[in-house]
């Protein structure tokens, strides 16, 4: 059965609910006026179950929902909640545009999940923004923010002012490396490094892994940093790919594909790395 003990408080009325699935850290924040839930999860049972796991922890009705980004495993449990969705505006815009494509990626890989997947119907958020946006919650506010490219171009951050907790999605994971996929290894180590660290306080939440502190968002804005460096290096010719693994933060298999990311986006750099 749910239980308000499953959640861990780690700021004033700021709760974190940790999944076995992906080891996903799923935030709720209560305010007077309501609550508002940080991602919704991977497909309708899973979102049905944290549906309940928030109806254990509080009574106060969900005044919104927040994407931290695009991918299946923080926003295919939108339907379940509806609408405000928040997002960033290319949040909204990959699911509608890619969710169906990005679907069938994730059935090929894990087929476990298929019949699951197969039922999600895609929601993209309804109230999008492109820098910043402000949820009133009555007695306090959350403050959404897109501080640049980094794990996707539609990153966003959600601060508690009030309580030292900043929810930081998948641009920062603690207790397994950062995924790079489909993201901007140079503009996340700048992201992170230069305008993310400016909003660190008391505790930081990632999309995967255990809530932190300080010490924790340094480390990894260090490694982005230096894995930027090494992929700047490498395209120079200045350094081969031995060194590159060698030095790297992470492991190779990460390493190797953050690494044709970097290239791809040096070669190509992003037209809106802030913004638009």
């Amino acid at each position: 059965m749910p239980s308000a003990a499953d959640w861990l408080e780690v700021g004033d009325r700021v709760f974190v609910r940790r999944y076995a699935f992906l080891d996903q850290s799923i935030g709720a924040v209560i305010g007077g006026a309501g609550a508002v839930v940080m991602d919704t999860r991977s497909t309708g049972p899973q979102a049905d179950e944290l549906a309940a796991d928030l109806r254990a922890l509080t009574d106060a009705p969900l005044v919104a929902v927040v994407n931290t980004h695009h991918h299946w495993d923080h926003a295919f449990g939108n339907e379940r909640f509806g609408p405000p969705i928040w997002g960033h505006d290319r949040c909204a815009a990959a699911l509608r545009d890619a969710g169906d494509a990005m679907r069938e990626r994730v059935i090929a890989d894990l087929p476990e999940l298929a019949d699951e997947l197969a039922e999600v119907r895609i929601v993209p958020p309804d109230r999008t923004f492109d820098e910043a946006a402000r949820l009133d919650l009555g007695d306090r506010a959350v403050e959404l923010r897109y501080l640049g490219h980094g794990h996707t171009d539609n990153d966003v951050v959600a601060l508690v002012p009030d309580a030292g907790v900043l929810f930081v999605g998948d641009l920062l994971e603690n207790d397994a490396p950062p995924s790079f996929g489909d993201s901007f290894p140079i503009a996340w180590a700048e992201t992170v490094g230069q305008r993310l660290m400016p909003l660190v306080r008391d505790v930081v939440v990632p999309g995967h892994g255990t809530p932190a502190g300080r010490d924790f968002a340094e480390r990894v804005a260090g490694e982005l940093g230096l894995l930027a460096r090494l992929i700047a290096s490498s395209r120079a010719g200045t350094i081969g790919l031995d060194e590159v693994l060698a030095t790297s933060p992470y492991p190779a298999d990460t390493t190797r594909v953050a690494l044709e990311r970097g290239r791809r986006e040096l070669e190509n750099p992003p037209h809106h790395p802030r913004g638009g």
